[in-house]
């Protein structure tokens, strides 16, 4: 055991007293530190999943009992008088959507007395979020964004602002969450429960559960926090220390009037626990979790019998406890002075026995996924533009959406571990805010498109409608008829801060079109039939969505290239007239040869005789490969001991998806694009995309209904087969920011035993995964949060789809068979998704891996207006927030612009490259906002934490500095931009730095009135 330290904790002496046979008994619940005994730290708590096996609102008002005995809005008001009882007593809250609905149903007196509370100490708002986000199936920029939303609740309420990460139940770690949502936020500390069983074997051993979490390379030192790890791998009381009304642990009976006295057994018990954490833990401090989920709905039956374990352990002697929360403990650990081991990279994957590595949750419930990941890009989007159209002026807000996306990053939501009906309602909510957001964006485009200067519109002229189901051919905006004379007008806003040039797909109804740009030139366009597999799907998805029947089906896409400003539109006109679309079709009855496909620089080679993929060609960079791409399907286990489900992964046997030798294959040529159709099954179906103008390819893929009539369960990926040579390294991104090393079988911290040798090397991935060699690099890029690996050397596997019939064991109590109704008929649900590929000389994937990272997570916006034939123009048909002649750097992007209620605006910039990650932009970026911010002059502007909820300099002056063992533990870089310069309002960013602002384009500053 490590010396021990001293810190002196000074804890008011208050005495409660208990009638016990008519005379009372005093507790003396006033202890501190006694520097030489194990000290143990009673941490009250409750984990309140925001949404499980109850929906958040059931789990707020206690209904559905049926499922789980859970009410959130008991425990807060059960909570209040436990504390007021004793001024010793403490207490740590987490989730801020439970918090917040309490909070506003309180009278004013009541939040006196929390505000009080809080004040003091005694009840401590830890994490500070809207949930308790998870961290693999999670985007950097929502995790963000639903942290700063709980923060600013907190600092709006009560004026303080959290320390300490308390991610306790996600399952598994990320490099993201330790240095961007732990170190960037402010926090001295972060603890968790869940780590790989042989891990926290090693570090039990080894007295290594504490550490120093560095996890970013580009960051440095400042990236470094001070992370634990619970010893027990739960967050719960040692074993017999439960005391909800209905727990069956035994009270501390302490009345020897009465049968049962037990006041030494409980001293024993308690005292032999603390031994045997002490001895797998460094230091004589040792925190004890008294919670777990929604506990503490009696509170007084967990306080009374703690107030006695504090009275009669300190009584005895051999330990010392007293009340305490992680940020006292965190306090204690720093003022020891020592020094702890330096852990890198993360915590991924996760097992907590053999053969049962949480893994599966990287890809359950896909279309969830991807509904949340479209909505972040459109809600990034939609704040640009209520920025522009002015949000106190318009009186429409995206708060609902906001609300819905925090709610969304819970640990049991974007996971898709949660039972169907919770699914439904993050759903539903998710719907009402874009349906709420969407009127913000149709206000905004309808007034800049009348003038560029907000101020000068009264209400919108131009109604713009939106298509969220674009992606299955349904919008109802476009399928009108154009041959009386009428104009679709299409507007393409580009939220990006670099200009911007894509192809715009749109169903259409009439085959001779033509499309023009905002000055009348004809531009050229392409018609694509849209296929009858396309068609089905759409039917019965329209119909399940809109509860209605479409009337008409499309018959084509129109395609054409939209050239847009940085965060500006362009808008473009459809109608009747000679068409410039032109469309050739191979015939499916090439027996022999090859077939090339692609008309630019990239070229596909498919096999003329079984319709395979056999080679990728690049003319401009050399990239000449062999690649191979195919469809399998791992049966789900149904072991006893431990079957495959929505959190667990444990595939029992692999099958290849392909109709016989043959795979059907259609290809249709176009002057923007080629189409490759392939039918891999029944349910299988995918279409390769090959434009004339980039060196990636797109391939959308459409897999379901997963057939289950043979009685298994099925898993489905795709795999990519080339000859790199990558010698079991892959690597896959953190939340979409840094790449982190991978090795299959192989783990930095321990000796790995290998007993799933698939699932022990899937990673969650949110932006992409590549292989390289010496020569050649394979990257693919993902649209929504996906598990993924390389099994085999030169392979790159994604897994697309789940669906299982077994439940894993792990508190759903429910198969992950997620079925969709409509049109009289139920059946397993499909999920359409894209995924995009690309080769490149060794050391020049990034750049593309980065920039059209971008793209795909913040893709055009498209909205339409139909005109008469005598509309001519907008008086604003293009437009840019930006000065003409200004763009971000190809390393910058803004991935927050919003204005606040009060007018401040908050402003974040990320830079997008790692420490040497590319021979150029792997340097310092410079942004200069007045630039950036055309015709708006900036007042003030402050540099805050990345959660917005302090300023950075006061919260790097607070931030406790931590020793780390080793003479190696430099860190190879701790560059930052330099500290504005208030008059040049130039901006600096270092290689992964995200910085956040507030700024006032008008008066003071009020920065934390977000509502």
């Amino acid at each position: 055991m490590a010396a021990f330290g001293v810190l002196a904790v000074v804890l008011s002496v208050y005495c409660v007293c208990f009638l016990v046979e008519g005379t009372y008994m005093v507790y003396n619940t006033s202890g501190g530190v006694v520097p030489e005994k194990i000290n143990v730290h009673l941490v009250p708590h409750t984990h309140d999943d925001v949404g499980w096996l109850k929906t958040v609102d059931q789990y707020y008002v206690g209904s559905n009992n049926s499922i789980q005995v859970a009410c959130v809005q008991n425990v807060l008001d059960s909570l209040i008088p436990a504390l007021l009882a004793d001024k010793n007593r403490k207490f740590i809250y987490v989730e801020q959507a439970f918090f917040q609905r309490w909070w506003r149903q309180q009278s004013d007196g009541m939040k006196e007395t929390v505000k009080v509370l809080v004040s003091s100490g005694q009840l401590e708002f830890i994490n500070g979020g809207m949930c308790m986000h998870d961290e693999a199936a999670t985007h950097y920029i929502d995790m963000i964004d639903q942290t700063t939303l709980g923060h600013w609740y907190i600092k709006r309420d009560f004026n303080v602002t959290p320390r300490i990460g308390w991610q306790i139940d996600p399952f598994g770690h990320s490099a993201v969450q330790a240095y961007l949502l732990g170190a960037e936020v402010g926090f001295d500390a972060l603890y968790f429960a869940r780590i790989d069983y042989q891990d926290r074997a090693k570090r039990c051993a080894e007295k290594n559960l504490e550490v120093i979490w560095q996890g970013s390379k580009s960051r440095g030192s400042s990236s470094q926090i001070f992370t634990g790890a619970f010893y027990a791998g739960n967050y719960e009381p040692p074993t017999g220390f439960y005391y909800e009304v209905n727990d069956d642990s035994p009270i501390v009976q302490d009345d020897i009037e009465l049968f049962d006295y037990n006041v030494q057994e409980r001293v024993d018990a308690f005292v032999a626990a603390a031994y045997f954490q002490a001895n797998v833990t460094r230091s004589n401090h040792i925190m004890w979790t008294m919670g777990t989920d929604f506990k503490y709905q009696y509170a007084h039956t967990w306080f009374r019998n703690m107030d006695k374990l504090i009275h009669y352990v300190n009584q005895d002697g051999r330990v010392n406890t007293f009340y305490s929360t992680p940020s006292i403990y965190t306090d204690v650990k720093h003022a020891l002075n020592e020094s702890w081991p330096l852990k890198s990279d993360d915590f991924f994957p996760y097992a907590d026995r053999v053969n049962a590595y949480w893994t599966g949750y990287f890809t359950s419930r896909p279309t969830s996924k991807g509904y949340i990941r479209v909505l972040s890009g459109y809600y990034l989007a939609a704040r640009q533009l209520e920025f522009l159209l002015g949000r106190i002026k318009s009186g429409l807000t995206t708060d609902s959406l906001a609300d819905a996306l925090a709610i969304a990053q819970h640990h049991d939501a974007a996971t898709g571990t949660e039972k169907q009906h919770v699914a439904d309602d993050y759903a539903k909510r998710l719907s009402i805010g874009y349906e709420e957001s969407k009127d913000v964006v149709a206000a905004s485009l309808g007034c800049l498109t009348q003038s560029p200067l907000s101020s000068e519109c009264k209400s919108p002229v131009t109604n713009f409608n939106q298509c969220p189901l674009l992606n299955i051919s349904y919008c109802p905006a476009t399928e009108v008829d154009l041959s009386v004379g009428k104009k679709l007008v299409i507007l393409v806003y580009n939220p990006l801060g670099w200009k911007r040039t894509s192809v715009v797909r749109i169903p259409v109804i009439n085959e001779n079109l033509s499309v023009s740009d905002s000055t009348g030139k004809l531009i050229l366009s392409q018609l694509l039939p849209i296929v009858n597999a396309s068609v089905s799907t759409r039917k019965f998805y329209v119909s399940a969505y809109t509860g209605e029947s479409p009337s008409s089906a499309p018959k084509y896409w129109l395609a054409f290239t939209a050239v847009v400003p940085p965060l500006g539109f362009s808008t473009y006109v459809i109608s009747s007239g000679q068409s410039s679309a032109t469309t050739e079709l191979i015939p499916n009855t090439v027996d022999t040869g090859s077939i090339e496909v692609g008309s630019g620089n990239l070229k596909l080679i498919y096999s003329g005789k079984n319709g395979k993929l056999m080679k990728y060609r690049n003319s401009r960079n050399s990239v000449n490969v062999s690649l191979e791409q195919s469809y399998t399907y791992y049966v789900g286990s149904t072991d006893e001991l431990q079957a495959s489900g929505a959190y667990v992964f444990r595939p029992n046997g692999t099958h290849t998806i392909q109709f016989e030798e043959k795979i059907p294959l259609t290809v249709y040529r176009g002057t923007l694009y080629d189409e490759v159709h392939q039918t891999f099954s029944s349910w299988v179906y995918q279409t390769t995309r090959v434009y004339k103008e980039k060196e990636h390819t797109e391939i959308e893929f459409t897999v379901g209904p997963i057939p289950i009539d043979d009685g298994n369960g099925k898993e489905i990926v795709t795999q990519l087969k080339t000859m790199i040579g990558n010698n079991k390294t892959f690597y896959t991104d953190s939340n979409g920011r840094d790449f982190l090393e991978r090795i299959r079988d192989y783990r930095a911290d321990w000796d790995l035993q290998v007993d799933q040798p698939i699932a022990g090397n899937y990673y969650p991935i949110n932006l992409g995964i590549y292989i390289k060699d010496k020569n050649t690099e394979m990257s693919v890029l993902v649209d929504r949060s996906v598990g993924g690996s390389s099994i085999i050397d030169g392979e790159i596997e994604i897994m697309l789809h789940r669906r299982l019939l077994h439940d894993d064991g792990r508190g759903v109590d429910e198969a992950l068979n997620e079925t969709v109704c409509a049109l009289d008929t139920c059946m397993g649900l499909t999920v359409q998704g894209k995924y995009y590929l690309r080769f490149d000389p060794l050391g020049e994937g990034s750049k593309w891996r980065r920039s059209f990272g971008q793209e795909i997570y913040s893709p055009f916006l498209l909205a339409f207006s139909e005109q008469d034939d005598k509309w001519t123009n907008f008086p604003t048909p293009t437009f840019s927030a930006m000065d003409p002649s200004y763009s971000l750097p190809d390393n910058v992007a803004v991935i927050t612009l919003q204005e606040l209620q009060d007018g401040a605006v908050l402003l974040r910039l990320a830079h997008l490259y790692e420490v040497g990650e590319d021979n150029d932009l792997s340097s310092l970026a410079t942004v200069e906002l007045n630039r950036f911010f055309q015709n708006r002059k900036i007042n003030k502007i402050k540099e805050m934490s990345l959660s917005a909820n302090q300023e950075r300099a006061e919260m790097e002056r607070k931030r406790l500095p931590w020793k780390v063992e080793g003479s190696n533990t430099e860190p190879l870089s701790d560059l930052r931009g330099g500290p504005i310069d208030h008059v040049k309002l130039v901006v600096e960013l270092a290689p992964m730095e995200v910085r956040t602002f507030i700024l006032d384009f008008n008066s003071d500053i009020v920065p934390y009135n977000m509502r």
